[in-house]
C-alpha cells in the first residue's frame, strides 16, 4: 500500500458541546438523521447496529429521484474516543475507511475526521469532487445540531 498519507482525507473541528453530546450525535439514530445529510434532504437509516462487526445502512433520495446510499461496517468502536468503519457512499465514493476521532477538551470536543480511500488517485479525485465542501456542510450541520442539545 502506498504513503498512508496521500491516501487521506482530513477534517479537524473544535465542537462547543461536551463530548457526551458530540459521541451521542454521531450513534444515535435519531440524532444522525437530524445532521448526516445535506440541507434540505432527508436521511432514513436503514440499519444500524452500533457494535464492532454491525453494519450500518443509510439512504437519502435525490432531488433526481435516485436514492444515494451510504452503508459499512464497524471495525472498531471505543467509547468517547474512536469510530472506525468500512464505508461506501453509492454511486460517488466506494470502498473507504473513516476515522472519526473524538478528545474532550472541558465543556468542548476535538473531532478529527479522516477517509482513507485506495489509492492516491483515487484519494485526490475524491477532494476535487467536493469532499470538503461535502462533509464541511454536514459537520456545520453538526455544530447547530449540538448547541441544541
Amino acid at each position: 500500500m502506498s504513503n498512508l498519507k496521500e491516501r487521506t482525507l482530513t477534517i479537524e473541528k473544535t465542537f462547543n458541546a461536551p463530548i457526551d453530546i458530540v459521541w451521542k450525535a454521531w450513534t444515535e439514530p435519531e440524532h444522525l438523521v437530524k445532521w448526516w445529510a445535506p440541507k434540505g434532504m432527508n436521511l432514513k437509516i436503514v440499519e444500524h447496529d452500533f457494535k464492532i462487526g454491525g453494519k450500518w445502512k443509510y439512504t437519502m433520495e435525490m432531488p433526481d429521484g435516485n436514492t444515494f446510499v451510504s452503508e459499512g461496517t464497524y471495525q472498531e468502536i471505543v467509547e468517547m474516543e474512536k469510530i472506525i468503519t468500512s464505508a461506501d457512499f453509492k454511486p460517488m465514493t466506494q470502498n473507504v475507511e473513516l476515522q472519526c476521532l473524538f478528545e474532550a477538551d472541558g465543556d468542548k470536543t476535538n473531532f478529527t475526521f479522516k477517509v482513507i480511500h485506495e489509492t492516491p488517485e483515487y484519494c485526490r479525485q475524491q477532494e476535487e469532487m467536493g469532499f470538503y465542501n461535502g462533509w464541511g456542510s454536514a459537520f456545520n450541520r453538526l455544530e447547530k445540531f449540538v448547541l441544541t442539545k
